[in-house]
């Protein structure tokens, strides 16, 4: 427990404490972190065992160094990386692991850092003056893996990512080809959004990539899905994973590359989402609105500017006997926008001096933080109970121990 605090950079005092309740009762001044290790895990063994392919985690969703080590230890081996610093921070932290530089645009400083200081062999790109960066950075390289990103629909998630990235069809042509030639491997990847809500949105997707591979007439070596597998939120409950990866798997078994490539995914927010929440203490009530100690500039990003909602829980012992009813909260700022709308369902007697959970938190929570205001706080704890919601708990390959010894 100790080497997990350590390797957070946050408070280095081992703690005892293995129930959420324990810590409510404590009273904490400052809002603390929870973070559960077997929730990971458990995660990045359902990709590793169940996925029809190779699993690389997305390390923009949580950097967490700790994490990091968990998920190694549990079988994932190559991460996304789309910054120089992710570069860094995976290669010190986990010096065998594959790194993969998947973001489209990069500094051409990056890419020779990169490939020559860390041994990064794998780029994406989305256009011709990005391969012609990359090979120009990497001193005309012939041990390259480059994946050209396609432009997608985002029609099936929450959150588009189909306007920033991604050749459109009139450029894809011309750009698989000149990547093909100066490759060693070539790969096609997309990104069909975040927290996609049905598997339609991977077999559309691999539509465009059969029309792109058929058009250009070239022979791909990796079909890289992306991210936007899901996890479950209040008003947000997906189909199971499976379905996921066998819509994957046929779209993919169709492909007439399907015989020599390879298939890879870059799971986030499904790896970590239920590796962490926080418990915060009410402040102040003010009719249906409580203002507590975090929020938009905190762990509480998504629920602040996108209206993401999380899952909430009362900590009070005995159980309030009241009906649950619909709050917003007010984060610890000075600032109008630290407003969480919601609606956040607790029950009606809730009041100042309560404390909550909010789960659910592991995907960008911590890796949106900010100490806006003087706001903020590094206490975290390591819980063994399980995450508020999930998409794994009770799947046959759970073990049955809920600690992950670092």
């Amino acid at each position: 427990m100790h080497n997990l605090h350590r390797a957070l950079g946050l408070a280095t005092t081992p703690s005892t404490t293995t129930s959420v309740f324990d810590i409510a009762k404590q009273r904490p001044v400052q809002p603390v972190t929870l973070v559960r290790p077997h929730a990971a895990s458990r995660a990045a063994r359902f990709f590793v065992e169940k996925f029809p392919g190779r699993s690389m985690y997305a390390v923009k969703a949580n950097p967490s160094p700790a994490l990091l080590q968990i998920l190694w230890g549990s079988g994932i081996t190559h991460y996304d990386v789309a910054s120089i610093a992710e570069v860094r921070l995976v290669a010190t932290t986990l010096p065998d692991a594959t790194l993969c530089f998947m973001h489209p645009v990069k500094a051409a400083e990056s890419i020779a850092s990169a490939y020559f200081d860390y041994g990064v062999r794998t780029f994406s790109l989305d256009s011709v003056e990005e391969l012609e960066k990359i090979v120009r950075a990497t001193n005309h390289a012939e041990d390259l893996t480059l994946c050209v990103r396609l432009r997608v629909s985002s029609e099936h998630s929450k959150l588009s990512l189909a306007s920033k990235f991604g050749a459109a069809p009139g450029e894809t042509k011309e750009l698989l080809f000149r990547a093909r030639q100066a490759a060693d491997a070539l790969g096609i990847c997309f990104h069909v959004g975040s927290q996609a809500m049905t598997p339609e949105a991977y077999a559309n997707a691999m539509e465009r990539v059969r029309a792109a591979i058929v058009d250009a007439a070239v022979t791909v070596d990796v079909i890289d899905v992306g991210g936007g597998f899901p996890s479950t939120y209040p008003g947000m409950e997906p189909p199971p994973l499976e379905r996921y990866f066998e819509t994957i798997h046929r779209a993919f078994e169709s492909l007439p590359v399907s015989y020599s490539s390879e298939l890879w995914c870059e799971p986030g927010r499904a790896l970590c989402a239920e590796y962490s929440s926080i418990v915060v203490r009410v402040e102040k009530r003010r009719g249906d609105e409580l203002f507590i100690n975090d929020g938009a500039y905190g762990a509480l990003f998504d629920a602040a500017h996108i209206g993401w909602r999380f899952p909430v829980e009362l900590l009070r012992e005995p159980e309030s006997r009241s009906k649950d009813m619909p709050f917003s909260f007010y984060g610890p700022t000075c600032d109008d926008m630290d407003h969480m709308v919601g609606p956040f369902y607790l029950p009606a007697d809730v009041q100042a001096g309560d404390y909550l959970e909010i789960g659910m938190l592991g995907a960008y929570g911590s890796a949106m933080r900010t100490a806006f205001n003087g706001f903020g706080s590094d206490e975290t704890v390591i819980v063994a109970d399980e995450p508020m919601a999930s998409l794994y708990v009770g799947d046959e390959r759970e073990v049955a121990s809920n600690v992950v010894t670092l």
